[in-house]
């Protein structure tokens, strides 16, 4: 079942129907983020194909990139300007947004720019709502656990896109949460329990799809 998506979602649904209604290609989609991201594009073409859809992404991904690099290095900046989205996601590194000082200094500056860029480019910045690791942060607290981390981070993202001016989250880190609560979470997690295995990548990607397309053909 595909996982529900955060309000706000109807934005990009829109994008992608109207996209879809005035060109025959496909819908277009880029990832900024690090190595949550690696999988999750190609996992997200191949569940749109397998429903009949039209889809195009790239990615610019960097392991343990922050957004702040990103923005410092300008090789996401290019492609946004170049590239011809319809949809940009942006990916914050996995323990910045369940910090709330650096939230504050390093995610919501560069969730800012990364947003004005993409949407001075006609596309429809888009959050990717992460989720906690499977023991939570030790660095934050003793005795941290994954759900303390993921509401952190759910309050992280939450606040980030109303700082660039109500950007819609795409909440994979809810989705993680409910299967967590139902007794799966060895299947999301590799052994580092940070990183997600092939059925937590399949969940990230069924959670965009459903954002993106919401069952309505294309």
């Amino acid at each position: 079942m595909l996982a529900s998506c955060a309000p706000g979602h109807r934005a990009v649904r829109q994008q992608t129907s109207s996209r879809s209604a005035a060109n025959a290609g496909p819908v277009s989609v880029l990832f900024v983020g690090n190595s949550y991201s690696f999988e999750v594009p190609k996992q997200l073409r191949r569940i749109a194909a397998g429903n009949g859809r039209k889809l195009r992404v790239a990615q610019v991904t960097h392991g343990g990139w922050s957004l702040a690099q990103h923005v410092e290095d300008g090789g996401a900046l290019h492609e946004i300007r170049e590239g011809g989205w319809d949809v940009v996601v942006i990916q914050e590194q996995s323990r910045i947004p369940a910090v709330p000082a650096r939230r504050t200094r390093e995610m919501i500056p560069n969730v800012r720019v990364l947003a004005r860029e993409a949407r001075a480019a006609g596309a429809v910045p888009v959050l990717y709502q992460t989720w906690g690791r499977r023991d939570g942060d030790a660095h934050y607290s003793a005795g941290d656990d994954f759900m303390a981390m993921n509401r952190r981070l759910r309050d992280g993202y939450r606040e980030a896109a109303r700082a660039a001016g109500g950007l819609t989250i795409v909440p994979v880190g809810d989705a993680w949460e409910r299967e967590v609560s139902a007794g799966r979470r060895d299947e999301l997690f590799q052994a580092d329990g940070s990183h997600p295995t092939p059925r937590g990548n399949r969940l990230a990607a069924e959670t965009f799809y459903e954002a993106l397309f919401s069952g309505k053909q294309l």
